[in-house]
């Protein structure tokens, strides 16, 4: 008979995680302790398990290799029919760090009388309702311990952000390994994205041109919408930080710079901040008008509206439609829905000549308020209320800690401050976006880039309504074809 024949038969169970591997230890390391382990203890392993980088404390993390060996130790037995009396393992915090995983183990391994269990120190008695308990205590220490950890990794994370200390992972898009400084090509296309998307252009047309111009990401994929908005929406572009949802700041209010190279300024991602911020569904903003995520095929489709009167002398109101006409100049026309589906179809105007009459007054109105929009670049008028608000928010947080006054007058108070503060920061976002979207549409040569196609359809349709609320469409009364009469063509301008 073969010694090997007189040797328990048993698993060995190994886990490693990144740190470990990190550090050099690899499954060759933990499986070499348990070899020496079941040699000790008269045991010989048949089978592994190993499960890579899978943390055993978080509960939505399913370890197969650790399920398939609770299967196997109940029944006795491998999937091959090999006989299993036991199991090896390095320690038991490599086992399990979660109670109920502890009694589920140790359900399955003493299914049956006589099994062996190990670890480097030597043979546990799981049948021994102490040894049991100590193990269960084991469990619940390790856990403390992983909470520790999370809350120092959390500490870390924060002190890391306040300092502005680049994270770690991956580079980002724009940015060369260092983290910090700046990925010449890559960075150029980034800064003109958010600049393209400040002045109007849709995400759409902004990827379609990447993706011709066969732009990959850092993992080396094709870009897609949402990471494309991400990258733009990510505050590093500007130098800042995001942590836990909120911009880092410093003792003053003021956001933290980080240790890298910018893309973009801090008004214009303030600017992207408050374009995307304002998004409250897949194609409405928070003001209820529609943003362009695809470029649209007609110039004023959902900016017209019906001004013919209805029964009770209100106005129809209805957003007009294209419908298209290959007998009429231009190929198509705004047309009011009919009644079933929201209007009244009761009147309809040439497209080519509306769209040519709206874009010359929108271009003409441009002009006129160049003055203006310097005007409006000057200063935000609330940045006088956010500084008093927040130094009073600061001073009245330090008398609460001081116990200078009481919990019932400082939590009212704070939480009227931190909205009113919240408030504040949202209309200085929204300010930033309309000085960045001034200084993009009152260019000198607007008017050229405009008929030379140099702005493409979404844009142009952004200028028109950062101009114009609505056109009104009055009906041309009379029947019959009737001349194209601008003056039944009723802007609502939008006032600055």
């Amino acid at each position: 008979m073969n010694d090997s024949d007189q040797l328990v038969p048993v698993v060995g169970y190994a886990r490693i995680s990144a740190d470990l591997a990190r550090d050099g230890h690899g499954v060759e390391d933990q499986h070499k302790v348990n070899d020496e382990t079941a040699a000790r203890v008269g045991a010989r392993i048949v089978h592994y398990y190993t499960d890579n980088d899978l943390s055993a404390a978080k509960a939505d993390v399913v370890r197969p290799d650790f399920e398939d060996m609770l299967k196997v130790l109940r029944a006795g037995r491998l999937p091959d029919g090999q006989t299993v009396r036991g199991a090896i393992v390095v320690a038991d915090d490599r086992l399990v760090r979660r109670v109920g995983d502890y009694e589920r183990f140790v359900d399955a391994l003493t299914y049956e009388d006589g099994r062996v269990y190990a670890d480097a120190k030597g043979i546990k008695d799981l049948y021994n309702e102490d040894v049991e308990s100590m193990g269960l205590f084991g469990v619940v220490i390790a856990k403390a311990e992983v909470r520790k950890i999370k809350r120092r990794t959390r500490r870390s994370h924060r002190r890391r952000a306040e300092l502005g200390i680049p994270v770690g992972g991956k580079r980002p898009f724009g940015w060369n390994d260092d983290k910090r400084t700046l990925r010449a090509e890559e960075a150029e296309r980034l800064g003109q994205a958010a600049r393209d998307v400040i002045a109007g252009k849709s995400l759409h047309s902004i990827l379609k041109k990447w993706r011709d111009d066969g732009v990959r990401t850092v993992h080396g994929n094709e870009w897609q919408s949402r990471a494309l908005k991400l990258a733009l929406w990510n505050p590093r572009l500007c130098g800042w930080r995001r942590h836990n949802g909120d911009l880092v700041r410093d003792a003053n209010g003021v956001p933290v710079v980080g240790q890298w190279e910018p893309v973009v300024t801090p008004k214009e991602w303030m600017a992207i901040d408050a374009l995307f911020s304002s998004r409250i569904g897949p194609n409405v903003k928070a003001d209820g008008t529609i943003t362009d995520y695809r470029t649209p095929a007609h110039l004023l489709t959902g900016i017209l509206r019906c001004g013919k009167p209805k029964e009770d002398g209100q106005i129809c109101n209805a957003p007009m439609r294209v419908s298209t006409r290959p007998n009429l100049s231009g190929g198509f026309v705004y047309q009011c829905p009919s009644r079933s589906m929201g209007g009244c179809g009761g009147s309809g105007r040439n497209g080519v000549k509306v769209d040519e009459y709206i874009t010359e007054a929108v271009l003409a109105k441009l002009e006129e308020r160049k003055a203006a929009t310097k005007k409006v670049d000057a200063q935000w008028e609330g940045e006088a209320e956010l500084e008093r608000l927040t130094k009073k928010q600061r001073k009245m947080l330090k008398a609460w800690q001081e116990d200078e006054i009481s919990d019932e007058l400082f939590f009212p108070e704070n939480r009227t401050m931190e909205a009113r503060i919240r408030e504040l920061r949202s209309e200085r976002t929204q300010h930033a976006l309309r000085v960045q979207r001034a200084s993009a549409v009152t260019d000198e040569d607007v008017r050229q880039k405009w008929y030379s196609n140099e702005l493409d359809l979404a844009q142009k349709r952004t200028l028109i309504r950062e101009m114009l609320h609505a056109v009104i469409v009055l009906p041309v009364g009379g029947g019959g074809r009737r001349p194209f009469n601008p003056d039944l063509l009723v802007p609502k301008w939008v006032e600055y």
